[in-house]
């Protein structure tokens, strides 16, 4: 089952498109990790999803269902620099939330705080609250009214290592309690390691989408050539497990699964079929590499 479907969403702003006409789906229970620099469409696609900007084209549902208000009532989110007060206490700021946003009881307030592993500061002022604390209360804070999903906009910009590994940590905890949890991030590593899916977005286009696994595996990489690489290339569409196949600066450079590029094989397979090999080479691709190719930086 997937919580949310996009279907061809398109944002313009003036002659700039934001968003190129985008679609996949959201599976229930997972951590969806929306990857991209700077620019490429992440908080336009968010602002989308959560009513705060119309699209020009395109459709979303939320649990099969148009946006509403009750709908939007199931999704928590931390989109910016939580806004609290820094002279009251934690219980404080999120009775505050709770009076405006008319989510959660008491009681809640009480069972996100131990969620957050703020509950035995929970009468500490705001103000002395370290970074990733003030983070974590605003995850409390959108967790109120216990909400099916969580939305979270680079939640580990600005923390230390400590604070990173506790809002990890915080997050997979999140994911084992049953929650949906969409990321939007620039960060390859905070996505490789907390998310398990994944889209890509380049400019506003969607560039891959899948499990964190299949897109961003490390892929084993061959490069060969012969005296007639056209032949070359049609027998090697034939090897199970290739990926992708390219010509770069006059040889053949194939993409296969992780741990497939047996070189050995690969060079019996060619002279098997008629083609001699005047080079072959094994590389190895980075995540970082991959990563730089899909999103063009």
């Amino acid at each position: 089952m997937n919580v949310l479907n996009i279907n061809g969403l398109e944002k313009s702003y003036g002659k700039i498109k934001a968003l190129k006409g985008i679609s996949f789906d959201i599976p229930e229970g997972s951590v969806f990790g929306l990857l991209g620099p700077n620019g490429s469409g992440k908080t336009t696609f968010l602002s989308i999803i959560l009513d705060v900007l119309k699209a020009d084209a395109g459709t979303f549902q939320w649990f099969g269902h148009p946006g509403s208000t009750t709908i939007r009532k199931q999704i928590g989110t931390l989109l910016e620099t939580p806004n609290f007060y820094h002279y009251l206490s934690a219980v404080g700021n999120l009775k505050v939330t709770q009076s405006i946003s008319g989510r959660g009881t008491d009681k809640d307030i009480e069972e996100v705080l131990k969620i957050v592993k703020l509950y035995d500061r929970r009468k500490s002022k705001f103000s002395s609250y370290s970074l990733g604390m003030k983070q974590r209360l605003a995850i409390a804070a959108a967790l109120l009214g216990k909400p099916k999903v969580l939305v979270l906009d680079e939640p580990t910009n600005g923390l230390d290592p400590v604070g990173i590994a506790e809002m990890r940590a915080l997050i997979i905890d999140l994911r084992n309690q049953g929650y949906t949890i969409i990321i939007a991030s620039h960060l390859l590593d905070e996505i490789e390691k907390i998310c398990t899916h994944v889209a890509i977005l380049r400019t506003g286009e969607l560039m891959a989408c899948g499990e964190v696994a299949e897109v961003l595996a490390d892929d084993d990489i061959i490069e060969l050539s012969s005296d007639n690489n056209d032949k070359l290339k049609e027998i090697l569409l034939h090897i199970e497990n290739i990926r992708s196949i390219n010509e770069k600066n006059g040889s053949i450079v194939i993409h296969l699964e992780r741990g497939k590029g047996d070189t050995a094989f690969l060079n019996h397979y060619c002279y098997t079929n008629g083609v001699i090999l005047s080079h072959l080479a094994s590389k190895k691709q980075r995540l970082e590499d991959k990563f730089f190719e899909l999103t063009g930086s």
